[in-house]
């Protein structure tokens, strides 16, 4: 990807509802899915963001309901944040300053490397390429802001 857009101040960049697109590929060959839904990033109390997100996830011809919550802290400096599990366990940085932001999460055995750009005041990504024993994923997110 060519020119990215700076965000000077992710949480506030984030704040609010997002369509969001995400394909999901497992490299073993064993594989692709998608998921279609919603996140919405709302105040969390004490600063930061609480990210809900809600759709239907396809596997395999399979449709099932899924969620995922996770807490967007401000971040050791200003503009940025620090991403943690819903259980408060740490996940990861992001720094959107940029435009562009290079992450890693150790997950058991495996490893998580996401890369996250943003394309305008509307539009953002993540690639996750998960790698290790038990996965040989990449998940690919877009996101689209609503409203």
């Amino acid at each position: 990807m060519g020119a990215w857009w700076p965000v000077a101040d992710v949480l506030a960049f984030l704040a609010g509802p997002w369509r969001v697109e995400r394909r999901v590929r497992d490299l073993s060959g064993d594989g692709e899915g998608a998921f279609t839904g919603v996140t919405v990033f709302g105040p969390l109390d004490g600063g930061g963001l609480l990210h809900e997100e809600s759709g239907d996830f396809t596997w395999r011809g399979v449709t099932r309901p899924a969620t995922r919550t996770l807490r967007f802290l401000p971040g050791g400096e200003a503009g940025t944040a620090e991403v943690r599990f819903a259980d408060g366990r740490p996940f990861h940085d992001l720094d959107l300053r940029t435009g562009r932001h290079v992450a890693g999460h150790p997950c058991a055995a495996d490893l998580y490397d996401g890369e996250f750009t943003v394309r305008d005041a509307d539009h953002w990504r993540s690639v996750w390429r998960v790698g290790g024993p038990a996965k040989d994923l990449v998940l690919v997110t877009d996101y689209a802001r609503e409203g």
